[in-house]
């Protein structure tokens, strides 16, 4: 039986209507990723992931069954995930070798970053990968609006948009024809959402500022911090806050003289488990700002406005609505407070 008008808006009014009416995907299924075509003849048996934010979405779908390893870890898996991650190979912490990824006879290779798989990439190029009939699918968000050519971590040509995060969401749950979950897990994140901006609407008159350090080559060097087009000045910019940093680049490397200069009203440093760089230790980082002679006079160090923020919360990931739900409740504390 046709549902009713009324029952739809009901549906749609719960975030439920996409859900019920999610159709099986037709195959072949061919979806645009960065400019390259990829083509599925079905719902890949296996699949690999390089990078966290897509192998929680693999969890957050109900796929971990299909995951024949991941790799490039920044953190722990979040508590509700781990069950589901206690069964999956992790083929490596940091990058993994292409030939680890190709043992695994994937039909599908799952991609945060273009610096991991691109032209340029630590494990392949996509040309490698196409050459076995192995799909790469690259993260909309590390690719759209993006020359990730111009350094590490790339330039932002455009501000970052939450929709290549959901629409990355959306094209993997096409891919494996779970769609009924993809529409569950981004009307879930766009109703989060919604709710922190809608409670922030009022306050945006109010000069709230700040840095993001997500790690260091070295301590006693110019710190890895978030550029202003990216993921954390989205952030930002949600909640009516201003990024004091404006480079385009994704993390550029900006000396602790003109941050402080800048006097951002909060620090937000980026906790993680991955240990490249020495910095990649939060307490390390705190350790520094409290006894640097320049960042312990910081305003925001003096005044205990340090936020420590889960890595994955600062990409283009499930946590991205968490660590806006964290900005938020230091800023209304800090109104509170006054």
């Amino acid at each position: 039986m046709p549902l009713s008008r009324l029952t739809l808006a009901l549906l749609a009014s719960l975030g439920l209507a996409s859900t019920a009416l999610a159709a099986p995907t037709a195959y072949p299924l061919t979806i645009d990723n960065c400019g390259t075509p990829l083509t599925f003849d079905q719902a890949p048996a296996r699949a690999v992931t390089i990078g966290q934010s897509g192998t929680e979405m693999f969890y957050a779908l109900g796929l971990e069954q299909k995951l024949a390893g991941t790799s490039l870890w920044f953190s722990d898996v979040p508590e509700r995930f781990k069950a589901q991650n206690a069964k999956v190979e992790r083929l490596a912490d940091n990058d993994p070798s292409f030939e680890a990824v190709i043992g695994k006879r994937p039909g599908l290779v799952a991609v945060q970053f273009e610096w991991m798989v691109g032209p340029q990439g630590v494990v392949g190029t996509r040309e490698q990968f196409a050459d076995l009939k192995v799909p790469a699918y690259l993260m909309p968000s590390d690719c759209e609006g993006k020359d990730n050519l111009s350094g590490a971590d790339g330039t932002r040509l455009q501000a970052f948009q939450i929709d290549s995060l959901y629409k990355s969401i959306e094209q993997l749950a096409q891919i494996m024809d779970v769609q009924d979950h993809g529409d569950a897990v981004v009307n879930d994140l766009k109703t989060r959402l919604a709710k922190v901006t809608a409670s922030a609407g009022q306050r945006r008159d109010q000069d709230q500022s700040a840095v993001f350090w997500f790690s260091s080559a070295d301590l006693d060097i110019d710190p890895y911090v978030a550029g202003r087009k990216g993921i954390p000045d989205f952030m930002l910019n949600s909640l009516g806050m201003r990024n004091v940093i404006a480079s385009d680049e994704e993390w550029p490397t900006v000396g602790w003289e003109t941050i402080a200069k800048a006097n951002p009203t909060f620090l937000v440093i980026a906790r993680m488990d991955r240990r490249r760089f020495p910095a990649d230790d939060y307490l390390k980082k705190l350790e520094f700002l409290k006894n640097d002679p320049v960042t312990r006079n910081m305003d925001a160090v003096k005044n205990d406005r340090i936020i420590i923020l889960d890595a994955n919360a600062m990409q283009a990931s499930l946590s991205l609505v968490d660590g806006i739900e964290t900005l938020a409740a230091a800023s209304q504390k800090l109104r509170q407070d006054h």
